[in-house]
C-alpha cells in the first residue's frame, strides 16, 4: 500500500513468463505496524531517519495515514501489519511478500496473516486510504547527494 511503483506493465510481464513478482517490505520499514508514532521512536543511528518518508516534514503526513490503517485493522481485530501484508497477498496469489521482522513476536505475527481473509470492501477502503502516490515523498533518499 505504502508503495506502489512497479512499472506499469511489469506485473503483466512477469505473469505472462509465469515470474512471480516480490513485493518489499509491505508493513513500510514498520511504519504500517503503528508502532512508529514519532521519530524518536527510533535510535539516533536507525537507516529509515535518512528516507524521505520518515523526515520530519513528511512524517507528520504519512502518519495521519497509518493512523486510519491502524483503526482500520483494530476494527477487523488485526495488527495493522497483517492488514498490510494480507492487501498485497488478496491482490494475486503470484505476488510474495518480503514482510522482514527484527523480532519473533513479529514474524508469529506476520506468519498469521496468510490466515486473514480481508473483504472486497475492506480491501476498497485500503486503497481509498491508500491511493498510488498519497505517500509523503519518495521511499529512498536520492542516492546522488550521497557521499560515498
Amino acid at each position: 500500500m505504502w508503495t506502489r511503483d512497479p512499472k506499469e506493465g511489469i506485473l503483466a510481464t512477469t505473469r505472462e513468463l509465469g515470474i512471480g513478482f516480490v513485493a518489499y517490505s509491505p508493513p513500510a520499514r514498520g511504519f504500517l505496524s503503528g508502532r512508529i508514532t514519532s521519530i524518536d521512536d527510533l535510535a539516533a543511528d536507525d537507516t529509515r531517519r535518512r528516507h524521505p518518508r520518515f523526515l520530519p516534514e513528511n512524517f507528520a503526513r504519512n502518519l495521519e495515514l497509518v493512523d486510519r490503517i491502524v483503526a482500520m485493522a483494530a476494527g477487523l481485530g488485526l495488527a495493522p501489519a497483517q492488514v498490510a501484508l494480507e492487501w498485497v497477498l488478496a491482490r494475486e496469489r503470484d505476488i510474495v511478500s518480503i514482510p522482514g521482522t527484527t523480532s519473533v513476536a513479529r514474524l508469529g505475527e506476520n506468519i498469521s496473516a496468510v490466515s486473514v481473509t480481508l473483504s472486497n470492501a475492506d480491501i476498497a477502503e485500503l486503497d481509498a486510504i491508500f491511493p498510488i502516490g498519497i505517500t509523503a515523498d519518495s521511499r529512498y533518499p536520492d542516492m546522488s547527494t550521497v557521499n560515498g
